[in-house]
């Protein structure tokens, strides 16, 4: 009969160090590689920001060992996006553009002539974040650059894999462009832009447009910190800022994987390399490589990588990655002369800075006009911090000026 009593006790003992175990590997795993190097814009926010989000990762692995719900649920449902309440100076209209759900933010005060517009593409590694999410960056883009923003809620990964967001950012761009009119804006003066993943959908959407003669032209393409390749894990900003955050090198490669395949089984083989053909290596060498990253982004150090040996069997479950739509570094040289005028935001600390520069450099060698700006302090997702009050970060502020400047300037 005792041991009726004692078996809740034994059963909450294994479920209280079930649920330690969980939330110590999930600190382990995140702060294992964990840096802030001493240039960041405000480290100590950061280090609270980043914080949070490890906690809520390991909330999120609780929940799903006790079969509440998986961790992506819990962690996309505690960043739903930021209440706000009416714009005075903008309109707020929730619609569909192809099918796919957009918001857009029109400024109030009646313009001299046809409008400029942005279609925005919001970040997340495919995986997350939302309309909602970017609501404060679309506000403050529409109302400071007084253009109108159309903000595309195009469908997740790894629910929907590539090229489902493509496809969707393409639809709702196209749907846009056909009816430009009806909104207020003059059809030559549209835009793409994007952050990070969304930054990618724009590049892909861009040179997807770029031959098109039966629509209006894009005026231009904005990226901010885009994540343009994933042939090269090793390159320098990779090695410098692999454990920065917002955005780790492994996460770079576990979100690429997340979109294309819906899994990352084959994460450690495309980080070391042995997913590209040597044929296809030698190919693409031209455009990524270290090669063409400037010496002054390399001070920080930066040790040349060997690719490991080629795996056949990996190369046909990410083949995809050799696609320009997916990774738009790989376009040939005649989709990147059309391009239009391009803005392109970098930041030190990140990742994906190199995806950015070796981008820069391609549109610039065939004739692209490029405004380059690069946040020495900045990391990985500084923007999309943007208001976020005692935690935003004025180098993010800085940039997002920029963007406006630039816009304002078309």
């Amino acid at each position: 009969m005792a041991f009726i009593y004692i078996l809740p006790v034994i059963l909450l003992v294994i479920f209280t160090a079930s649920f330690i175990r969980v939330v110590m590997g999930t600190i382990r795993s995140e702060y294992s590689n964990f840096s802030i190097p001493p240039g960041v814009n405000h480290s100590g926010k950061l280090r609270i920001v980043h914080a949070s989000l490890v906690t809520t990762s390991a909330l999120g692995k609780i929940l799903e060992k006790i079969g509440v719900c998986s961790e992506l649920a819990f962690t996309r449902y505690v960043q739903p996006g930021r209440q706000r309440g009416p714009e005075p100076q903008l309109s707020l209209e929730d619609a569909e553009l192809g099918r796919v759900p957009v918001r857009v933010y029109r400024p109030r005060a009646q313009p001299a002539g046809p409008r400029a517009a942005a279609i925005f593409f919001h970040g997340g590694g495919w995986v997350h974040g939302s309309i909602g999410t970017y609501e404060d960056i679309c506000r403050y883009i529409a109302r400071e650059s007084e253009s109108v923003v159309v903000s595309v809620g195009y469908r997740l990964a790894p629910e929907h894999k590539y090229p489902a967001a493509y496809e969707d950012c393409l639809n709702a761009t196209l749907h846009f462009m056909k009816n430009i009119e009806h909104y207020g804006v003059d059809p030559a003066n549209a835009i793409v832009c994007g952050d990070s993943a969304g930054g990618n959908l724009a590049a892909a959407v861009c040179q997807t447009l770029a031959g098109r003669s039966d629509l209006p032209k894009l005026r231009a393409q904005i990226l901010i910190y885009p994540g343009l390749q994933a042939l090269d894990f090793n390159l320098p900003s990779y090695h410098q800022n692999r454990g920065v955050p917002l955005l780790f090198r492994e996460r770079a490669a576990f979100f690429a994987l997340q979109y294309l395949n819906g899994h990352a089984l084959h994460m450690q083989e495309v980080l070391e390399g042995s997913h590209i053909p040597p044929d296809m290596r030698l190919k693409y060498r031209k455009w990524v490589s270290p090669d063409n990253i400037s010496e002054k982004f390399k001070v920080r150090g930066y040790k040349p990588h060997k690719p490991h040996e080629f795996n056949a069997e990996v190369f046909e479950k990410v083949k995809g990655f050799f696609d320009p739509n997916l990774c738009p570094l790989l376009a040939e040289d005649a989709v990147i002369q059309q391009l239009p005028k391009s803005f392109i935001l970098t930041c030190e600390y990140d990742v994906l800075r190199d995806d950015g520069l070796l981008y820069k450099k391609r549109l610039e060698d065939n004739g692209v006009p490029v405004t380059w700006y690069h946040l020495e302090d900045g990391f990985h997702g500084i923007i999309s911090l943007f208001n976020l009050y005692v935690f935003s970060f004025t180098s993010g502020k800085r940039g997002l000026d920029r963007i406006v400047e630039f816009i304002r300037g078309l």
